[in-house]
């Protein structure tokens, strides 16, 4: 039951070729493979990023591969200088469980990854594909580790869930779906545990594709007020150049009746100071500001992506500041993919998934200036040459080592993609 459905669409909305303006300071590379992923199915597509646990093994999934050929969540564990892969599940396209995970896995406090998959489930959406899950994975105690379906979406409530997930002290999940709903558009969701391993499901809020926003690509984020705040990669203004809208960041504040109200903090615009169709998730820092990505606009309208800030202001309004304009004349990277990360100097690290000196990506860091743009510096140009991989759609995080960590969907010794680890 394998598509194309997801990388068609993906890459539409984040591959797009480009240019812009400043110059770039180029890092010697040092970027090596921790793992190489190879699927007898064809192809494994590792999307979502990869995310660590307290004892330091790592943790990711897999569009395709497994042992099914649709889907894995997989441990990476340090050993002796090496990385062992485990695969803790592999997803059944039985009409049941979900397919095609496409998320970052995330763990509650017991252990418990939990974590979305675009489509499979119980649902009729997408001609048979099924219409998305919500999963559980946990640990049985002899090794192994047992599924349980939290939530089928039925197209009314969302399909395609390509974001991941996020989630409140009190173990509420949060997350979207790109597409379905009312308006067709996607929507914002809660999942709330309850007494017995039960859990509810409640929709916070159904793009229309207007003003609000439509057709999400990645997670949420939560500040400590318990407000939900994220990307639309469409909705907001409309142009020639954005048919069906730019994209705009919104905020989600609950009340105490238990309703959600959205504000859009920005209207991204095909404007040459402005970038469009975001697709990543926000990243907040000690002040409250937001950063994140576009994967188009920018640099006068050469189309190839910023990385941008939002600052709060005490009346409620934002003030966007473009702080770099992707130039792949100049050798820079274009289309950003995914979330940045901070270091503990306030530097900002990202990677983009394509330009560079190869055409194959770049893994990039932001240094503060005193006023205006930041400072860039290539800190790879991902090639094919090599075993490092290429095409990195995941922001890069930082390991307990202080090394950073990634996914290149392509390339490696299985020609499928890698995990590496970047010295920063």
């Amino acid at each position: 039951m394998r598509s194309h459905m997801f990388s068609v669409r993906w890459r539409a909305v984040l591959i797009i070729c480009v240019t812009t303006l400043l110059a770039t300071g180029v890092a010697a590379s040092q970027v090596s493979p921790i793992f190489s992923f190879y699927s007898s199915y064809g192809d494994a597509l590792p999307i979502g990023g990869v995310t660590f646990d307290a004892s330091g093994n790592l943790y990711g999934t897999t569009f395709y591969g497994g042992a099914n050929g649709n889907g894995m969540v997989y441990e990476l564990s340090p050993s002796a200088g090496n990385w062992k892969q485990t695969v803790l599940y592999s997803f059944n396209p039985n009409g049941t469980d979900g397919w095609g995970p496409t998320s970052t896995p995330i763990f509650d406090a017991a252990g418990n990854i939990y974590g979305t998959t675009e489509f499979g489930g119980t649902g009729s959406c997408t001609n048979g594909f099924g219409c998305g899950t919500i999963y559980e994975l946990s640990p049985n105690g002899t090794g192994g580790w047992n599924e349980t379906i939290l939530h089928d979406f039925a197209g009314s409530d969302g399909w395609q869930i390509h974001p991941g997930l996020i989630a409140d002290a009190a173990g509420n999940l949060y997350g979207m779906a790109t597409n379905g709903g009312t308006n067709s558009n996607g929507t914002v969701f809660e999942l709330s545990p309850g007494a017995n391993g039960s859990w509810s499901f409640s929709v916070l809020h159904q793009f229309t594709g207007g003003s609000d926003g439509g057709v999400p690509f990645d997670a949420l984020a939560l500040d400590a007020a318990g407000n939900l705040y994220g990307t639309t990669s469409a909705g907001g203004g409309k142009s020639s150049g954005c048919r069906y809208g730019c994209g705009v960041v919104f905020k989600l504040t609950p009340s105490q009746s238990g309703s959600w109200t959205e504000t859009v903090l920005h209207n991204f615009t095909t404007s040459a100071a402005d970038g469009h169709t975001p697709a990543c998730q926000l990243t907040f820092d000690a002040a409250g500001n937001l950063y994140g990505t576009t994967s188009a606009g920018g640099g006068s309208g050469l189309g190839a992506g910023i990385v941008f800030e939002l600052s709060p202001a005490t009346n409620g309004t934002w003030t966007e500041k473009v702080l770099h304009n992707f130039n792949t004349h100049a050798g820079d990277g274009n289309s950003p993919s995914n979330s940045l990360t901070f270091d503990a100097s306030g530097n900002l690290y990202g990677a983009t998934i394509g330009g560079g000196n190869h055409g194959r990506g770049t893994a990039f860091e932001l240094s503060p200036t005193a006023s205006g743009p930041w400072n860039e510096t290539i800190l790879n140009n991902f090639s094919g040459q090599g075993q490092g991989g290429y095409f990195p759609n995941s922001g890069p995080i930082f390991g307990p080592d202080g090394m950073l960590y990634g996914i290149a969907a392509s390339g490696g010794h299985g020609g499928q993609g890698t995990v590496f680890q970047l010295t920063p």
